[in-house]
């Protein structure tokens, strides 16, 4: 996912239409820490962590958690959403190039597509030394991105989110402007809409962002540029052996990173 900047400055929206079961996708991540180091996961840090689902999820299951976002807004919910989940986390609003923490994790991981956000060739590269240099020895990366053939150059398809609570019905629904992507820059300019309803009451917010689709050969030859990281598999859903194909089984393109013991 793109800055949609009125989309996540409206964090609590944003939440009623998210938030799903992903005790299923961390119980995949800290299987595959232990699988690759022998040992259990001990602290992850959550980049573009929106309000904080994994970060949470982690931590009840006793691992170490920072969430990162770009936007205060999303921060600033997290913190509340994680108090009432009675959970102790440690919270950054910072970009993803670039940051500092205090002390390296064993694992970072970036969900829904938010690696998406990064416009260059230099900016995916300079992610990919930044999150090195913020791992443990043997320490790994996960992201997650829309299996290419469900949202790509070719075919960005169409997607709608929507929930319900206390009354207020949320939809957030993508791409109303049947995005084409630049063939050059491979970016798509796409709009978004969230419309909120509460008690009659309609209220619409549009925004705009600007994509980057990236082919798994071309992840594969960024990673190896930035250095730091080795491709130990690309995975097509939260599922331990299940590749990366075009099969319907294989969903998402999940790639699993990892820094050299």
């Amino acid at each position: 996912m793109a800055e949609f900047n009125q989309v996540y400055a409206r964090a609590s929206y944003y939440d009623i239409a998210f938030r799903r079961d992903i005790d299923p996708e961390v119980t995949f991540i800290m299987d595959e820490y232990r699988r690759l180091n022998g040992r259990p996961l001990s602290s992850v840090l959550e980049i573009a962590c929106g309000p904080g689902y994994h970060v949470c999820a982690f931590v009840k299951k006793g691992v170490r958690a920072i969430g990162l976002d770009l936007r205060p807004e999303m921060i600033e919910f997290a913190k509340v959403y994680a108090k009432g989940q009675g959970v102790e986390a440690d919270w950054i609003a910072a970009d993803m190039r670039g940051f500092s923490l205090p002390k390296p994790v064993d694992a970072i991981v970036t969900m829904y597509d938010s690696i998406d956000c990064l416009a260059t060739g230099d900016d995916l590269v300079d992610h990919f030394r930044t999150v090195a240099k913020n791992l443990t020895p043997g320490g790994i990366y996960l992201f997650e991105v829309t299996h290419p053939r469900d949202c790509s150059m070719f075919n960005y398809g169409s997607y709608k989110y929507e929930g319900e609570r206390d009354g207020t019905k949320v939809e957030i629904i993508w791409a109303v402007n049947d995005p084409v992507p630049d063939p050059i820059t491979q970016i798509a300019e796409v709009e978004t809409i969230l419309r909120v309803t509460e008690k009659d009451r309609v209220m619409e917010f549009r925004d705009k962002a600007r994509e980057r689709f990236t082919m798994p050969q071309e992840f594969m030859a960024l990673i190896k540029l930035a250095g730091g990281l080795d491709v130990v598999e690309v995975y097509g859903d939260f599922v331990q052996g299940l590749r990366m194909d075009n099969s319907p089984a294989s969903r998402r393109m999940i790639f699993v990173l990892r820094k050299p013991a």
